[in-house]
């Protein structure tokens, strides 16, 4: 019966792997909040030679508008251009029904670098909110209009935004001889600036960033069989950390990045263990004749979630990190899987079986209140954004392979496709990246 169960369960993990090949990039607001608040983001006057490097307001603008919470005015429909403060006729603009309005400057500043200064601004009470002067290079002037972004974002909503996170992802594309392509790809957040990290003619699976954003542990079978890998981001060094006999995966950093929670059957049975990065020692977290898998940490480093079908069908459980007896979380639908937490630690996104579509959901964990969130019949792999306020997952649209994302209210819904291949398993960067 173990030896079932194990066989089972990698061959699933395999199975998952069927190659395709898919749309380019495309991003798509599917639903947006009624009552979205009214902004305007001017285009930035460039003061410089020739053409400006980068439209970073319409970086901001986009931002804005893809988060679903912003009614972002289309620049043809601007009475004016102002770049100051005292060229803003704020009458114009309380005709327009403009809330707020962002200005800004884009100046070339030494040898390759440039300054850009942007103030927020009140329109109904002509007065600034919020302004900055930041510093930077040509490399990095999308990731400046994104944290300029943020800045805006947490000034109005008073949530930290996400815009300068990256997105980890793995892709698989058929090749002529019928093998396929796998690989690991990073991404800015709105999709840009796509990068593969690693290339693979074997399945590579459950990519997870380290808390400071610098490594991504993955499971590999390049070797014929499971191996869990960490790898630099920045600096593409990796290391193997385990290749036991059998399974070896789901690894999961603790908050500390000390150590990796995974699953492994190298006694026989899948269990939960921690594997301590520094001592290279493993700690067995259950011992239990189901499968226990897909183990997340909470954000205070003293528990463990994960997978298991001790009770006949998978559901989540909790354990704490030193081990011990485990809680069942999840009663709500016959199917529970892939949770983790959302960084305040208040609730659990999961996949749930529901009239038999899996969908992707959120769990309060005081009151045990499940809410389902997406509409697909087959999502999976949720992955809270660092500012708690989305949750990307894979999904399909008709026979596209896709990321999408929806916020924790289920209000705004987002649809993202990738340049290449069948998109599986996104998880989002931390802030600190």
């Amino acid at each position: 019966m173990v030896m079932m169960k194990k066989n089972l369960l990698i061959l699933i993990l395999i199975l998952c792997w069927q190659p395709a090949l898919y749309a380019e990039l495309t991003i798509e607001i599917t639903e947006g909040v009624e009552g979205a608040l009214p902004i305007a983001v001017v285009p930035f006057s460039w003061q410089g030679k020739g053409a400006p490097p980068e439209d970073i307001a319409a970086v901001i603008n986009a931002d804005l508008q893809r988060s679903g919470r912003f009614k972002t005015l289309p620049r043809e429909d601007m009475l004016a251009r102002p770049a100051s403060v005292d060229a803003v006729e704020f009458k114009d603009w309380r005709a327009l029904d403009i809330e707020n309005l962002v200005i800004g400057q884009v100046q070339a500043h030494g040898a390759g670098g440039y300054q850009i200064q942007f103030q927020l601004l009140d329109v109904f009470r002509g007065e600034q909110l919020t302004g900055y002067s930041i510093p930077t290079t040509a490399p990095n002037l999308r990731s400046t209009a994104h944290r300029i972004a943020d800045l805006i974002y947490e000034k109005l909503l008073g949530v930290p935004g996400a815009f300068a996170t990256r997105v980890a992802y793995i892709t698989s594309t058929k090749l002529t001889d019928g093998g396929a392509r796998i690989k690991l790809n990073i991404a800015d957040a709105d999709g840009f600036n796509s990068e593969t990290i690693v290339t693979s003619t074997e399945p590579l699976m459950s990519p997870a960033w380290s808390p400071d954003g610098r490594k991504i542990a993955y499971v590999s079978f390049e070797e014929g069989q499971s191996a869990i890998y960490v790898q630099g981001v920045y600096t593409g060094t990796r290391k193997k950390v385990t290749s036991f006999k059998g399974i070896n995966g789901a690894p999961a950093w603790s908050p500390d990045g000390r150590k990796l929670a995974m699953t492994l059957s190298k006694g026989g049975n899948p269990d939960i263990y921690v594997y301590d990065l520094t001592t290279r020692k493993l700690k067995t977290i259950t011992n239990h004749y189901a499968i226990d898998t897909e183990p997340a940490w909470s954000p205070d480093g003293r528990s463990i979630v994960f997978t298991s079908d001790r009770g006949g069908r998978p559901q989540i459980y909790r354990v704490s990190a030193h081990g011990g007896k485990a809680q069942r979380v999840t009663f709500q639908n016959s199917y529970n899987a892939r949770a983790s937490f959302s960084p305040d630690g208040k609730l659990l996104t999961l996949v749930t079986r529901e009239e038999g579509k899996y969908r992707i959901a959120v769990q309060d964990l005081e009151s045990g209140v499940m809410q389902v969130l997406s509409q697909g019949s087959l999502d999976e792999s949720p992955s809270f954004a660092p500012n708690g306020s989305m949750v990307i997952y894979a999904s399909k649209a008709g026979h596209r392979g896709v990321l999408a994302a929806v916020s924790v209210d289920g209000r705004v819904r987002q649809r993202l496709a990738l340049q290449e291949g069948d998109v599986r398993e996104p998880v989002w960067s931390p802030f600190n990246n």
